[in-house]
Parts: C-alpha cells; sequence; structure tokens
C-alpha cells in the first residue's frame, strides 16, 4: 500500500513518514557521493551530489512509485570506478547502507534514554524502522542495488557480469519481481537486523 492512502486517514503519519524516507533516501545517497568523492572521485561533485539538498538526490518516478505503492528509489549517484578502483568502488557502495544503520543506531540510542512516547518517539522509531530497511534491502546482491556492487567489487570477474546484467532496460523489473517472491524473507531479516540495532544499544 502507498503512502497516499494515508493522506485522508492519517495525515500526520503520512507527513511523518513522507519526510522520513525522503530525507533517509537523501542521506543515503549522500553519503555515496561524500565517500566517492572522498576517495578521488570528481564525479558525484559535478553532478552537484555531494550535499544533503533532497531535491539533488530525489528521482521522479521513484518517488510516484513510494507515493503509489510503497515502493521508490532516488536517483543513483554518478561515479566513476576508473577514478576509484576494486576497493573505493566497494566502499562507495557500502556507505549508503553503513549510512542507514548508523542513523537506526543513533534513534536506538535517543529512544533508549528519551522513551518511545509521544510525537517524538513516533517520529524515532519511524526513522529507525525506516532506515534498517533501506539498510538491510540495499544490501541485497541483485543488480541495481548496492549488495550487487559491493560483490563485484570483492569477485571481479562476477561483477563485470553484473553490471552488463544491470545496464539491460529489464534489471529493474527483476528487482520488482525479487522482491514478490521473497518478500516474506525480506521481512523476517529486516526484523532481525531492527532487533539487532535494539540489542546493540541495550534496548
Amino acid at each position: 500500500m502507498g503512502l497516499l492512502s494515508l493522506l485522508t486517514s492519517d495525515p500526520l503519519a503520512f507527513v511523518i513518514i513522507a519526510a522520513a524516507l525522503v530525507l533517509s533516501l537523501a542521506f543515503h545517497e549522500f553519503a555515496h557521493a561524500w565517500t566517492a568523492d572522498r576517495l578521488g572521485d570528481p564525479t558525484p561533485r559535478r553532478y552537484g551530489r555531494v550535499t544533503l539538498n533532497p531535491v539533488r538526490h530525489l528521482d521522479p518516478f521513484g518517488t510516484l512509485l513510494l507515493l503509489l505503492v510503497g515502493f521508490g528509489f532516488a536517483r543513483p549517484v554518478p561515479i566513476n570506478p576508473n577514478n576509484l578502483g576494486r576497493w573505493g568502488t566497494m566502499w562507495t557502495a557500502a556507505a549508503g547502507p553503513i549510512s542507514n544503520l548508523l542513523i537506526a543506531l543513533v534513534c536506538a540510542v535517543i529512544l533508549k534514554f528519551a522513551g518511545s512516547g509521544g510525537l517524538m518517539g513516533t517520529i524515532l522509531m519511524t526513522v529507525l524502522s525506516i532506515n534498517v530497511v533501506l539498510a538491510v534491502f540495499n544490501l541485497i546482491p541483485i543488480p541495481l542495488l548496492d549488495g550487487s556492487r559491493i560483490l563485484g567489487a570483492l569477485v571481479p570477474s562476477l561483477g563485470r557480469s553484473l553490471a552488463q546484467f544491470e545496464a539491460q532496460p529489464f534489471s529493474f523489473v527483476i528487482v520488482m519481481v525479487f522482491i514478490y517472491l521473497f518478500g516474506g524473507q525480506i521481512g523476517t531479516l529486516i526484523s532481525a537486523v531492527r532487533g539487532w540495532v535494539f540489542g546493540a544499544i541495550g534496548a
């Protein structure tokens, strides 16, 4: 179910979830851009992506999907692997999910000391949950996701095949089919990671 259904039934929830999604996606893409920039690739800066401004990161079609079906995406950060090398490419890919896990951990720490009640507690829980979902989902090693690029850097011969497959026009359909077929398993994994986040800070 997309976010639009909440607009009339629960406008406050719509605002909280939409804002958390937009900011979390922007931070995820900023982490990719910042890491690549720091590791010597000027490409993200050239395209104005080393910024936390959500407008620079949101994809119109991905945002529409988010509103309609509850699943969407931001614009991928352009990088030049030739400027980064094998390990630089890997860390650039990993930076997005790592940033989401860090946000989730920060939210968990605040929740531990401030409690989960009230509007602030609701916001923190929403941000935490969304960032866990983004981190876990993006680490799945299938084309178009960060996990695929991490795997490709670790196994260069496989990376070339994954990159070629990713360039195919039907690769997005493969991701959607994968989500449909393995949604239950992905949900179980997300719940486990969410529990780990709380366990890590003793909450």
